[in-house]
């Protein structure tokens, strides 16, 4: 599979949400994957009602969402599995998960902390999909690591051959604003240690009126991947819905920089 980096925006709920974002980028001339981020949780695949249930798409919709053929036609559909309360059987939950995506799931981004590596193997290998498994290092990982980079580094050797990618996201979807400073240190050690084995997403407060933000990073690492979620909505809060406008005018800004 390609590791070539994406643009990305995550919360579609509809097929044809894609089919126009996938439009606005090329328009804008942009040769780079268009991410695609489909939302689930643990409690969603497991239907127990949450407040997140009128923002995620059923479970049983995900499928409609992605392309079958998008791999080829540069969309890099995700599915966002979240379950940051570490629930038993991860394995299963996550075979369960893949399914629901079907097959045009290209990517399964894991929202956790530190999940055991050989659950997440396993649950690939049993479900007989070649698919690539991007690891969020959110805030509360980096805490459990002391805010080391040196450290992530050490965790994610753990996953070696499981993971095609890592994201770094101290935001989460809360739409906190990317200290490009601070993340410049585990993008390095990452660099460093994986080298082109281990894509780079950065995320945290993209959209619009924020690009600025990456900048630092980009000048230094122009083939970071990079996403954008809470800062597409007027009100910042991701419990309401992306407003496809801010969405487009990300796209063009984000295409203008990235090239």
């Amino acid at each position: 599979m390609s590791y070539a980096p994406f643009i990305g925006i995550t919360d579609f709920t509809e097929s044809e949400q894609v089919t126009n974002m996938w439009q606005v980028l090329g328009s804008a001339g942009s040769k780079r994957m268009l991410g695609v981020g489909v939302m689930m949780s643990y409690e969603t695949l497991h239907s127990i009602p949450n407040e997140w249930d009128k923002v995620f798409p059923p479970k049983e919709d995900i499928e409609k969402i992605f392309f079958l053929d998008a791999w080829d036609d540069g969309v890099y559909n995700c599915l966002h599995y979240a379950d940051y309360k570490a629930k038993p059987d991860l394995c299963g939950s996550l075979q369960k998960a893949i399914k629901y995506g079907g097959m045009g799931l290209r990517a399964l981004q894991l929202d956790m902390t530190w999940p055991a590596p050989e659950d997440i193997a396993n649950a690939l290998h049993i479900s007989r999909r070649h698919m690539q498994v991007i690891l969020q290092v959110g805030a509360k990982a980096m805490e459990a690591v002391d805010n080391d980079p040196k450290k992530v580094v050490a965790k994610l050797a753990d996953y070696e051959g499981v993971i095609a990618r890592v994201l770094l996201d101290k935001s989460m979807g809360r739409g906190l604003g990317m200290d490009a400073k601070a993340l410049l240190p585990y993008i390095e050690a990452i660099d460093d240690h994986f080298g082109s084995t281990l894509g780079i997403v950065v995320a945290g407060g993209l959209g619009p009126s924020t690009m600025r933000l990456v900048e630092p990073i980009v000048e230094r690492y122009p083939n970071v991947s990079i996403d954008a979620q809470g800062r597409l909505r007027p009100s910042g809060n991701a419990l309401d819905p992306i407003d496809w406008e801010m969405a487009k005018e990300y796209l063009r800004q984000a295409a203008a920089m990235l090239g």
